[in-house]
């Protein structure tokens, strides 16, 4: 019974943040909003091609939620990406603060935090050393 990949992460927040969330991961990360299936809370399902990869899912406490599965260790979603130039033009063109880093493999990362504070890590595969 191995694990074979990740299948999504899903994000809570109240109905107006949810919806700034949404705007943030597409029109900022490039994620797409698609089909979602039936669920008894509003919500929305981010997609990269054919997979849905991020879940966006209001909660209001104390109105019939269920309770969230947060402990507070969260710290980011990591997506792999193309073009860098591009997106460091694209982030600073919408004035969102990130830091860039270099791994010991040569893959190039930048990382940011989206509206709700959470960390959103992309890489560059395209920088990675050939061993």
């Amino acid at each position: 019974m191995p694990v074979t990949e990740i299948n999504h992460i899903n994000l809570r927040a109240n109905r107006d943040m949810m919806h700034v969330l949404r705007d943030f991961y597409c029109d900022i990360v490039g994620l797409k909003v698609g089909p979602r299936t039936a669920s008894t809370s509003y919500g929305f399902w981010l997609y990269i091609g054919d997979n849905d990869v991020v879940h966006l899912a209001e909660y209001n406490k104390g109105v019939g939620s269920p309770d969230l599965h947060v402990n507070g260790t969260y710290d980011h979603v990591s997506f792999t990406c193309t073009d860098m130039p591009s997106m460091e033009a694209h982030l600073s063109a919408h004035q969102i603060s990130y830091t860039t880093r270099t791994l010991i493999n040569g893959v190039k990362q930048i990382n940011f935090k989206d509206p709700a504070g959470n960390g959103i890590e992309l890489n560059f595969e395209e920088f990675r050393t050939k061993t």
